[in-house]
């Protein structure tokens, strides 16, 4: 797009700090696992990317972006139509970025420092208004702890063999003891390890894959109705509720507030 490069090893070379890319991504597209020598700003300005490395999963919504030290391991698919617009920082550009993977919140400034970049040419001038932009833009990074909206995953295989079960089936409403019973050790022994692997309890953990699970849903347009069931909860309410409560929000207003305050 805007005449640039879409191969992400194009800006992994430039000399310049900063180098911004930007691609129109369907429904379902999914980018397999791969590293980069670069840290990477990863934002979609619609529907809703889901980036999974070893320790875990997040999933951002339009007003928020998800950052990526240089060399992690990561994969990424889309919920919905994704204008993805993302960022390669060269390492040590500012001395205060993020050491590991963690959630960006995406104020209106930083969105349209954004767009802005994509339209730069890689190599950009430093000592003129794109210069400033780009400096401008490693500023404006705010890491934000959204516990809703990342999963943790364990190292232990048993475990998460466990958790990947969940993730692929998020229908399934299993109890401690029926995740005990799949990995083939005792409630209490499971309990016992999965904080200690996770940091918080099985159920807890179940409850954050459902919602992510739910916002993906949401971002392709699926109804409340549909999600509610295909997540089993007893009725639609039920499922508002437990959304609203976790985000803020109904589900009915997420993606639109999330447009909003992106836009505002």
């Amino acid at each position: 797009m805007y005449g640039k490069s879409e191969d992400r090893e194009d800006y992994q070379r430039t000399p310049r700090p900063l180098a911004a890319m930007a691609r129109d991504l369907p429904d379902g597209h999914v980018i397999p696992e791969h590293s980069h020598r670069r840290a990477q700003l990863i934002y979609g300005s619609a529907g809703a990317i889901t980036v999974t490395t070893p320790e875990g999963t997040w999933v951002a919504p339009p007003q928020r972006a998800v950052w990526i030290p240089s060399g992690v391991m990561h994969s990424m698919r889309t919920s919905g139509e994704v204008p993805m617009r993302t960022l390669y920082i060269e390492p040590g550009a500012r001395a205060n970025l993020p050491a590991s993977c963690t959630v960006i919140t995406v104020t209106p400034l930083l969105r349209e420092l954004l767009l802005a970049a994509t339209r730069l040419p890689i190599d950009y001038n430093p000592r003129d208004r794109e210069g400033r932009i780009m400096e401008l833009l490693l500023d404006e990074f705010e890491p934000l702890a959204v516990e809703p909206l990342q999963l943790p995953l364990p190292r232990e295989d048993v475990l998460l063999r466990v958790c990947r079960r969940v993730i692929d089936q998020p229908e399934l409403v299993w109890t401690t003891a029926e995740a005990a019973k799949y990995a083939h050790m005792s409630e209490r022994t499971f309990a016992r390890h999965f904080v200690t692997e996770v940091g918080c309890t099985f159920g807890r953990w179940r409850q954050q894959a459902r919602l992510l699970a739910a916002i993906e849903m949401l971002a392709r347009g699926e109804p409340i109705a549909r999600v509610s069931v295909q997540l089993s909860y007893d009725s639609p309410s039920a499922f508002s509720a437990m959304f609203r409560r976790c985000l803020g929000t109904p589900p009915s207003q997420y993606f639109g507030s999330c447009q909003r305050e992106a836009v505002s």
